[in-house]
C-alpha cells in the first residue's frame, strides 16, 4: 500500500496575541518570520535542521511533570548550542520561567518555560563534557 509523503512538517500555536508569540520566538530563538498576515504568522529558523515533531510516552521520566498530568498535552522541543544563553535571553525578555537550566540523567541541559501562549517549552542543550 503506497503511503502519503510528509512535504512540511510544522507545529502549530493557538494564540490570542500572533504579534507577541511571533515576537517571542523570533527574539529568543532568532527565528525568520517567512509568513506574516493578521490571522496566521510562520516562523522557521535561521540556520539548523528542518522541523522535527518528537513523540513521548506520558509516562517517561524524561515528560516535564507539568506535561504527564492529564490532560497535559506535548510540548514543544527545541535543541540550541547553547541552553545558558537561551535561559539569559527568556529572563531579559520577562519569560514564564518553570524550571532553570537542569542537567537531566541523559546528558542533555533542559529550560522549561512558556512562551506568551501559554505553549509548554523545553530548550535543550548538550551538557558540556568536563575533562579532569
Amino acid at each position: 500500500m503506497p503511503r502519503s509523503r510528509i512535504r512540511r512538517t510544522m507545529y502549530n500555536i493557538a494564540a490570542d496575541d500572533l504579534a507577541a508569540v511571533r515576537d517571542f520566538y523570533a527574539n529568543l530563538l532568532d527565528m525568520e518570520v517567512i509568513y506574516d498576515s493578521d490571522w496566521y504568522k510562520v516562523l522557521v529558523p535561521r540556520e539548523g535542521p528542518r522541523f522535527e515533531l518528537g513523540i513521548i510516552a506520558r509516562s517517561s521520566e524524561v515528560a516535564p511533570a507539568v506535561a504527564a498530568r492529564p490532560p497535559g498535552g506535548g510540548y514543544l522541543t527545541f535543541v540550541v548550542e547553547e541552553v545558558l544563553v537561551a535561559f539569559e535571553q527568556a529572563r531579559a525578555m520577562g519569560a514564564e520561567i518553570l524550571e532553570p537550566p537542569t542537567d537531566l540523567f541523559y546528558g542533555q541541559r533542559r529550560l522549561l518555560l512558556r512562551d506568551p501562549a501559554g505553549t509548554l517549552l523545553d530548550i535543550s542543550s548538550p551538557v558540556p563534557q568536563t575533562t579532569a
